[in-house]
């Protein structure tokens, strides 16, 4: 899963959510600088990870791009699955998803100092272009997968694979909230 779905399984505690956000660019278990509740919050992002990566319903998705992308298939699954996430956000919360998007940027904005460098600059990222609500249309999908390419630099346009996403839109859905069913019962 990506940024959306984990801090939506940090169950609204603060320090979760922002464990969660940096898990990705903490290496190893240098956890020195960071209070215990981030700590369990990077935890946390490492066992969603863990689930996320064996779940079949994830294994069964991934395959679907593995004509072009198979390299890439686990991080597209990861960044679809949280556009399924953020298209039905009604399913799965009682905040709409703007309100949602505003409370998680609030978090990280008041935890700044617990922030790698990496993490800061996605942040500036993220609250620019709005990532997480960007994630509700296929378009902000595009525009994430077409930045993500540039980044990455590997020659690869990740967001030609939305094409593929809407050949297989309806299996890719059933999936998903089999997955996620699955994932709030582990982690919520």
């Amino acid at each position: 899963m990506n940024y959306l779905a984990h801090s939506f399984l940090s169950n609204n505690q603060p320090g979760l959510i922002v464990g969660n956000f940096i898990a990705d660019h903490i290496h190893g278990n240098h956890f020195e600088n960071f209070p215990p509740e981030i700590i369990e919050g990077v935890k946390l992002h490492r066992r969603i990870d863990t689930f996320t990566d064996s779940h079949l319903k994830f294994q069964e998705s991934k395959r679907l791009f593995y004509n072009g992308f198979e390299k890439y298939s686990g991080i597209l699954i990861d960044i679809y699955f949280d556009h399924l996430l953020a298209a039905n956000f009604h399913n799965y919360s009682q905040l709409n998803l703007e309100d949602y998007c505003k409370s998680t940027y609030d978090v990280y904005n008041k935890h700044t100092e617990f922030l790698p460098q990496s993490s800061a600059g996605f942040l500036e990222y993220v609250l620019k272009n709005n990532v997480y609500f960007a994630y509700s249309s296929i378009d902000g999908i595009e525009r994430v997968l077409y930045h993500l390419s540039q980044r990455i630099n590997h020659g690869v346009w990740l967001n030609e694979s939305v094409d593929i996403f809407k050949k297989n839109e309806e299996r890719l859905k059933e999936n998903f909230d089999l997955f996620f069913k699955d994932a709030i019962k582990m982690f919520l």
